[in-house]
């Protein structure tokens, strides 16, 4: 005889779970006590009863110095606030697929939803408690056929715009054909896919061996709802299933005459029971019951074995906590990855990373059967995916993009694609860069020149020089393409001359003369632009033999003999400035950039001998602009007619006043 036992068989994830809090409680020394039975098996309730677990209806009903644990079918959120409300110390199992579904029906909105459906056992205390969640009205019902029932016997505006869920045990072909009718029915419903993604596997996985098997055996509690699910797929494909809770009701002559038997069990059903039913078939075989026989120690241990270190699993996230996720691998070890192992990146809040119902590759990095627990990495698996990927784009000198994370002796580590990429200082930047922190939290483009691993030493080298040299030449070749004067661009002043700035245009270099920046005479041009500096410039002239650029800064507006044009006509007074003073007047500031003469006949109304006499360097006074050649860039200025005029006798006394006391000087 050849019998398979399902690789699903046994206590699922939540179920381990809730076992795995009371055997810690007990374990710490505490008083324990489960509201309702922690999972449905006797054998499993009994086992704890013996070790002074006691099972109690109500809260009230557990002794003040226990701490009361939910079962993993969860609880109402009126019986959740008695626990708070008397003051009760609490352990909550409630499995995480089936806190989900509460958190969904807690979340109905009364004036969008007007009712909740769910898709399961109204008797069933899973169910109980996900109503005990809900807002508003909630409906049950066991399959489609009860719910087309429902949907015509109740007003249209109570499910047109309902929220529908299943018990995580429900089957799942039933519940797709009831999708269907929703879908069909009610336009507006919002539809949860709500079973346990073990529980979908544990029935496909059933079903497919109950469809190869002579016998099919299904162990359980009857009092378990995924273990009648197990039993009522099994029956519809193989004739001969039997559902028994323990070995006791397995009798030799069920296995006579029958050459392949196929196992399965409940998520409640404990390891030990299906340990104990495994090993009478055995002791059935020795005895010449059957025709055939195996090693069921070992099919056992094959089942039950804790998954193998570096293998890949597919899990699903059922619960994310600040410091971990917690995951399905669809076996009875409890899954979690460390937040450090989310991400090669930091990992302050694993919410970022996952979503509960994510399904994701993981890799096993450690088991643990006393604990029953497995610890398992995202970001490994993630890394051995980009690593291939990586080599890939290194044979095709590709051009990827990453974030500078470190400033290590010799470089910088680029994070990309799930790994550090090492950039050396010479590949850095085109140019020598003294201080590698400015690349510090920046974004780079980089080719890899090395991607290689010797044992579990991985090396990967990449240049971001590589690239901005093509970046460059193809600027180059599109900017003397498009080139042409008056054309305007933006620069950065990349250093200074004594007769002019060198300007980087982005890989093209230009030259802005002294004289081309500032209307006003300059003697370096440190007075106007320093080295750093963005600058808008125009070409003024250009040679693509030479590559040679010549750029204009000064502005047409900025001219200041535009502006004396535009503000200053003929006749008008302004306040000017001595700037400068000769034998025949003195030179005025009108305006930065253009001084005008004061003949000295029009320094006064008075007669001058010397301009010094009545202006000195600095004095501002005011002036009318009397005349303008633009031509050869002149103004004529007089603070004459800006005085009242003297009387000709006045003047002619005073010349005489002179002349008499220059005789007398001779003399």
């Amino acid at each position: 005889m050849v019998i398979k036992l399902a690789d699903t068989a046994g206590f699922c994830f939540g179920v381990n779970r809730a076992v795995n809090i009371v055997y810690k409680l007990l374990d710490e020394g505490n008083k324990v006590a489960t509201l309702g039975p922690i999972i449905h098996n006797t054998e499993m309730v009994k086992e704890l009863s013996s070790r002074g677990v006691v099972t109690v209806d109500l809260p009230e009903d557990a002794p003040k110095d226990a701490t009361l644990v939910v079962r993993s079918h969860g609880v109402s959120k009126t019986i959740m606030d008695d626990i708070g409300s008397l003051g009760l110390k609490c352990s909550d199992a409630t499995c995480p697929f089936v806190s989900k579904i509460h958190n969904i029906v807690a979340g109905a909105d009364p004036e969008l939803h007007k009712s909740v459906f769910i898709a399961g056992d109204s008797a069933h205390p899973e169910v109980k408690g996900i109503i005990g969640h809900s807002v508003v009205p909630c409906y049950t019902y066991k399959n489609d056929e009860e719910l087309n029932i429902l949907l015509s016997n109740i007003p249209k505006e109570n499910y047109n715009t309902a929220v529908f869920v299943a018990q995580t045990t429900f089957s799942e072909k039933e519940w797709k054909k009831c999708v269907k009718t929703i879908k069909k029915v009610c336009t507006n419903a919002e539809i949860f896919a709500t079973i346990c993604s073990a529980t979908h596997s544990r029935q496909a996985e059933a079903e497919n061996l109950a469809k190869c098997s002579e016998l099919m055996i299904v162990i359980g509690d009857k009092k378990s709802s995924n273990t009648a699910k197990l039993y009522e797929l099994c029956s519809k494909v193989c004739s001969k299933t039997l559902w028994i809770e323990t070995a006791e009701e397995l009798l030799p002559e069920r296995l006579s005459n029958v050459s392949t038997v196929g196992v399965t069990a409940g998520a409640s059903t404990p390891a030990r029971i299906i340990k104990e039913v495994l090993d009478k078939m055995e002791e059935m075989t020795k005895s010449g019951v059957t025709n055939e026989t195996e090693d069921f120690e070992a099919l056992l241990e094959e089942n039950l074995k804790g998954l193998n270190t570096n293998e890949r699993v597919m899990g699903t996230v059922i619960s994310i906590t600040p410091t971990e996720v917690y995951v399905d691998v669809g076996r009875k070890q409890a899954g979690f990855i460390p937040a450090d192992e989310l991400s090669f990146g930091p990992v302050n809040n694993p919410a970022d990373f996952v979503s509960v119902g994510d399904e994701i590759e993981l890799l096993i990095m450690k088991t643990n059967d006393v604990e029953g627990t497995i610890m398992l990495s995202k970001r490994r698996v993630d890394a051995k995916k980009d690593w291939d990927e990586l080599e890939k784009l290194a044979e095709e000198n590709a051009v990827l993009t990453g974030e500078v994370i470190e400033v290590v002796n010799g470089g910088v580590i680029v994070f990309a694609r799930n790994n550090r990429i090492f950039i050396p200082a010479s590949q850095a930047s085109i140019v020598r860069m003294d201080d590698l922190s400015e690349l510090l939290h920046t974004t780079v483009d980089f080719r890899l020149l090395e991607v290689s691993q010797r044992g579990r030493r991985k090396k990967i080298v990449g240049s971001i020089k590589s690239v901005l040299r093509d970046q460059r030449s193809e600027f180059k070749a599109a900017f003397w393409e498009g080139i042409e004067v008056g054309k305007t661009y933006v620069g950065t002043v990349k250093s200074l001359t004594n007769y002019g700035a060198f300007v980087d245009l982005g890989g093209v270099f230009g030259m802005i003369h002294i004289s081309e920046l500032s209307w006003s005479r300059i003697k370096h041009p440190s007075e106007v632009v320093n080295v750093g500096d963005t600058v808008e410039v125009y070409v003024k002239d250009f040679n693509t033999e030479t590559n040679k650029i010549s750029l204009g800064f000064k502005k047409a507006e900025d001219n200041p003999w535009e502006i004396l044009r535009r503000d200053y006509p003929v006749d008008t007074v302004c306040k000017v400035k001595i700037a400068g003073i000769t034998t025949f007047g003195a030179f005025a500031t009108v305006i930065p950039g253009i001084d005008g003469l004061i003949h000295i006949s029009q320094l006064s109304n008075q007669h001058v001998a010397k301009p010094q006499d009545v202006v000195s360097v600095g004095d501002e006074l005011e002036a009318k602009i009397v005349a303008i050649d633009f031509d050869k860039k002149r103004v004529s200025l007089s603070v004459r007619e800006l005085l009242p005029e003297v009387e000709a006798e006045e003047v002619a006394e005073e010349v005489s006043e002179e002349a008499a006391t220059e005789a007398e000087t001779e003399e």
